[in-house]
């Protein structure tokens, strides 16, 4: 290949879907990536029994299917094999009581189960859900758009126009309401509050911040709309058909490739130089998909400008992550209801009250008493997944302290550097378990095998994961929108010419939408 035009950083689903934008309107593309294998948070492996297909970190593709990168590559994506699979029930929640609440992919049928849970709370419900879809061009408009830009301001403007400036403003400041504020004021019934609450995590912020009210309506308008699907036979799927698509439009991916410096000449990115000694130069531009500190740390060093320097130093790096994967020799027997077993994510929390706990426990540096357990059955979605007759749970704790300072229930003891060891890691999927158990019918006696991963063990798969936080960087509304990752950012732009900056530190931040990589493409 000669010199391509556009050099990528890293291979998630922002670099991915870059790299395949581009390819389509005829830029050669060189992506590199410096573990074995492409896909960043996307992995699928044979980790605890064989026959037993575990997505290791990502695994829940809503955001991809209902992004503007899907609906541009997804016709090309199943031509090279991407298929997805579904269940009606997405999302519910499991309390300590055997108390719960499932939400369908049917909106008539949800206000219906809501309302039988508490009178009114499925009427609030289809009123909140409702409000995104009405509101969905400026939502979404903000949410996924360059915030730089005329359309952006176009939009604005009209908003502004039909509704009037003050109630522009007013919507605006419903936004900023905390899910605690939402679900306190909106809904009756503690298994509804349950519900949503945990959702929050997943959007890298906590049930007392800002916007998390907002943000948990949009996923709750997600989920009903588009579920919570999961690619056939693992995530590595989506890798393969991206390669295969990616190569078909004349771009190439080099793996075991790791860039050790941007090269910068006269002001300008005109390439990269690995590890291995080797330069590679860019015609066009050199387009990372990191975290800050990778970018203006160790990638640019001396040549960072010193504002940025400045900036990535003030940067803040929200909760790290926890997961558990197991491999069952029966699907789980959940105590509480039916259906709970083909519910694709299921929570175990207290609710409302025990995330914001487990919250401020790990914001603290503490290990939280009682963790919110996000549960996942890929099987009841993809029974290729494992054996027939077997179950695999993929399990996801978004309440996980990057350094450890102590134990909320003080059992556990905290290293003394802070640091995740394998026995703490051990220790504490021990505590996950015990709550696991309680809500299944002979869970233990079904173990087949156990794997468990510390945020360490994380960010040792990617550096990009610092200290275990997938989120790129915490996603409070200070470091979100036209804040992020910095407050002077625009767009995707770097103050060196010929260098942009993607991936989930970036607008839109994170998730599997590919969003960042999509506005990029094209502005290129």
């Amino acid at each position: 290949m000669t010199a391509p035009d556009h050099i990528i950083v890293g291979s998630g689903i922002n670099a991915l879907v870059c790299a395949a934008m581009l390819g389509a309107k005829g830029a050669k593309v060189l992506v590199l990536e410096r573990n074995d294998r492409i896909g960043g948070c996307m992995r699928t492996e044979e980790i605890t029994a064989p026959g037993f297909v575990h997505d290791v970190m990502a695994t829940t593709f809503v955001l991809f299917i209902t992004s503007p990168a899907y609906a541009a590559l997804g016709k090309d994506l199943a031509r090279h094999g991407l298929e997805f699979c579904h269940t009606a029930t997405p999302t519910g929640v499991l309390r300590p009581d055997g108390s719960h609440a499932v939400l369908t992919t049917d909106r008539a049928a949800n206000i219906a189960a809501l309302n039988a849970i508490a009178s009114g709370d499925g009427d609030r419900h289809g009123g909140d859900v409702g409000d995104i879809e009405r509101n969905a061009g400026l939502l979404f408009g903000l949410l996924g758009g360059s915030l730089w830009s005329y359309p952006t301001t176009k939009l604005l403007a009209g908003e502004a126009w039909r509704r009037g400036p003050r109630n522009l403003a007013a919507f605006m400041g419903e936004a900023l309401v905390p899910a605690r504020g939402w679900l306190e004021t909106a809904y009756k019934s503690e298994p509804v509050r349950a519900l949503w609450a945990p959702w929050v995590l997943h959007a890298g912020l906590g049930p007392e911040d800002a916007f998390s009210g907002q943000i948990a309506k949009v996923i709750a308008f997600a989920l009903e709309a588009a579920g919570a699907p999961i690619v056939k036979g693992g995530a590595k799927n989506l890798l393969a058909a991206f390669e295969a698509l990616i190569r078909e439009r004349g771009g190439e991916i080099r793996v075991s490739a790791d860039v050790a410096s941007i090269v910068v000449t006269g002001g300008r990115a005109t390439g990269v130089r690995l590890a291995s000694g080797e330069t590679l130069t860019a015609k066009k531009s050199v387009i990372c998909s990191v975290t800050p500190t990778q970018l203006y740390s160790r990638l640019l060093g001396k040549d960072a400008p010193a504002a940025a320097t400045e900036a990535t130093l003030k940067y803040r790096y929200g909760k790290g992550n926890f997961q558990i994967h197991y491999a069952l020799n029966k699907p789980p027997a959940w105590r509480g209801g039916e259906g709970l077993d083909k519910v694709a994510l299921l929570h175990l929390t207290p609710g409302l009250d025990g995330v914001s706990k487990a919250c401020n426990e790990v914001v603290r540096g503490l290990l939280p008493e009682v963790p919110t357990i996000c549960v996942g059955q890929p099987h009841a979605l993809d029974p290729s997944r494992c054996p027939e007759g077997k179950a695999i749970l993929w399990l996801q704790l978004p309440e996980a302290p990057r350094h450890i300072k102590g134990d909320a229930v003080g059992k556990l003891e905290a290293p003394a550097d802070g640091r995740w060891t394998e026995a703490l890691r051990e220790a504490y999927a021990d505590r996950v378990e015990a709550i696991l158990a309680n809500h299944i019918d002979g869970f233990r006696g079904s173990v087949i095998a156990r794997r468990a991963y510390s945020p360490a063990d994380l960010e040792a798969m990617n550096i990009n994961l610092v200290g275990g936080d997938p989120y790129g960087g915490s996603s409070t509304i200070d470091q979100s929108f036209l804040w992020r990752p910095f407050k002077a950012s625009r767009n995707h732009q770097t103050a060196i010419q010929g260098l942009y900056h993607i991936g989930a530190s970036t607008h839109p931040g994170a998730g599997l939408g590919g969003g960042s990589g999509f506005l990029l493409a094209g502005r290129l």
